[in-house]
């Protein structure tokens, strides 16, 4: 079962700021004719732009969380990927929150600022960052667009015997 992560707004900001790099290349190039070696390095950094908001939102849309067999794959863009066995899951529910400190066993992965479903684990599992340092994760709070369909999904696993 795909749970999609990216919520509907964030799309509309995602296409906001496309258009506005693509406003940014045309506008400098005004100004910049005159010295055409600055021109093509505002140019090519100005199509890099492009081309990374373009590739996040790719990664937003192409890796969604996934709920299949005895797992729960949490997944945030490219660089987040947890698995969290469905037996390991102590509570879940539907929670929206838009705001998030930062704890020690808590995994928060909002989007557009917001979560909408908690999960609580009764045990931890073990989260690689970004840069691959190992973490203890024992709650996560992430976003889905239909976080009731994750809830009632997840809830099998919780009247395991």
């Amino acid at each position: 079962m795909r749970i999609g992560e990216l919520a509907g707004g964030q799309g509309t900001v995602m296409a906001g700021s496309v258009f506005v790099c693509v406003v940014e290349t045309f506008t400098m190039s005004v100004p910049l004719r005159d010295w055409p070696t600055a021109h093509r390095v505002v140019l090519v950094l100005d199509l890099y732009t492009v081309v990374f908001v373009a590739g996040l939102y790719a990664a937003w849309t192409v890796r969604p969380h996934v709920l299949y067999g005895d797992v729960l794959r949490v997944r945030h863009a490219a660089h987040v990927e947890l698995r969290v066995p469905l037996e390991r899951i102590a509570a879940v529910r539907h929670e929206r929150r838009a705001t998030h400190e930062s704890a020690d066993g808590e995994l928060n992965l909002p989007v557009g600022a917001q979560t909408s479903v908690t999960v609580e684990l009764d045990a931890p599992v073990p989260h690689l960052t970004f840069l691959g340092r190992r973490r203890e994760v024992s709650l996560v709070r992430l976003h889905a667009d239909d976080a009731d369909s994750l809830v009632k999904a997840l809830l099998p696993a919780l009247t395991r015997e």
